[in-house]
């Protein structure tokens, strides 16, 4: 009999969490697995990847109040008579205002939605929150399941969260699943009352996927030396340590065309910068990109300006691409770099940034260096499916 499992997360925009569940549902074995996907908001740039077999359910009933204006909200829930849910969205909203920490404001703010919102109808064999706060919460608190999963994707001491609600929330999870060896570290020395539940699952990421996607004519001029950096526009990826980076190159007269591929909070703080630079012909903020893959492929230089990561899905498909890869030093990037062998680590400072991607414009035989060690490397993680099938069983 087949195994019934659900997925619960908040959107399918473009991140690495939710590029790692595409690959996992593209990845799962559907003779062996019936699947249902619950998202809190049915958007996001990988929607049209979600496999056919895998059945999208409807968006929790009494959500979209809290993530609406709350003028908008309160008029909403009172003229359906739900002055329960008006209650509760005012009360988020005091939180809201309160809470200057997005991840602590998402976790204060779940109990007020967890009124709101009904349970969901069935059982499941086992119900997956496949990211840190409201998805794993939504599976304690609204599905029922024999085994439930939370996966962790990122450095938890770098999140700002609360850790005393989530100790709440994690004695009631079967498996506590994270993505890298630092990130398993990190929630042992967190909650080690948890270490027996605290689980390794590396994002999977098929390499022929990746190289196929990469194909087709380069997006980049010829001219100059082309950078590529790619992720959300939010403080977590440094790009502005790109920015500072970038100014010294042009200063040193090199021709230096810098593409930042994503979206996110930080677009108009970094156009503003790139602005104050006179860097409007060298750095380019392409915005979000469904296919990233031939940028990477055709760049000369990858690099990653992260202050912290959980694990970088980016690195390793630069990494599968075999670019000369330039990174920060966030503490997982030692999972996936080691220093002078297939890429180089530098400090999270623009000056640092610069120096090492300056190494790499000089020195033609240290890139063919990195880029022979990485033909070396097998990256493809398809196994890593069957940890999953050995949890729920």
């Amino acid at each position: 009999m087949k195994k019934k499992i659900l997925f619960v997360m908040n959107n399918m925009n473009c991140g690495g969490a939710e590029k790692s569940l595409v690959s996992l549902l593209q990845t799962i074995d559907y003779s062996r697995c019936e699947v249902d996907l619950l998202l809190f908001k049915k958007a996001g740039m990988f929607m049209d990847q979600i496999p056919e077999q895998v059945r999208l359910l409807e968006e929790p009933r009494g959500y979209a109040y809290f993530d609406m204006p709350v003028g908008k909200a309160l008029a909403g829930a009172v003229a359906r008579g739900r002055i329960d849910i008006a209650w509760s969205r005012l009360c988020a909203g005091y939180v809201f205002r309160r809470e200057p920490g997005r991840s602590r404001c998402e976790q204060r703010v779940w109990k007020y939605i967890s009124r709101s919102i009904p349970g969901l109808a069935g059982v499941y064999d086992a119900a997956i929150g496949f990211l840190e706060k409201s998805p794993v919460y939504y599976v304690i608190d609204k599905v029922k399941a024999r085994t439930k999963i939370g996966f962790i994707h990122n450095d938890y001491d770098k999140l700002g969260m609360d850790s005393v609600i989530d100790q709440q929330y994690f004695k009631k999870l079967d498996y506590i699943a994270t993505v890298s060896e630092a990130c398993i570290n990190i929630l042992t020395e967190r909650f080690p009352m948890y270490q027996s539940k605290i689980v390794l699952m590396h994002n999977i990421i098929s390499p022929a996927v990746i190289l196929g996607l990469a194909e087709g004519e380069s997006p980049l001029p010829r001219r100059g030396v082309t950078i590529v950096s790619v992720g959300r526009l939010n403080y977590q990826k440094g790009f502005e340590l790109a920015v500072q980076a970038c100014e010294l190159l042009v200063k040193d007269g090199l021709d230096i065309q810098w593409y930042i591929v994503g979206e996110g909070e930080e677009r108009g703080r970094l156009e503003q910068s790139i602005k104050e630079r006179g860097l409007e012909n060298s750095v380019s903020l392409t915005g979000l990109l469904e296919n990233p893959y031939p940028y990477i492929k055709h760049c000369d230089i990858y690099v990653q300006t992260s202050y912290f990561e959980g694990r970088c899905l980016t690195v390793t498909e630069a990494k599968i691409l075999q670019k000369p890869i330039v990174s920060t030093n966030f503490k997982v990037i030692y999972d996936q770099l080691t220093d002078g062998l297939n890429g180089l680590i530098v400090e999270q400072d623009g000056v640092s940034v610069y120096r090492g991607v300056r190494k790499l414009i000089d020195n033609q035989q240290l890139r063919r260096h990195l880029t022979d060690n990485l033909r070396q490397e097998t990256l493809g993680t398809e196994h890593e499916i069957q940890k999953l099938y050995q949890w729920i069983s």
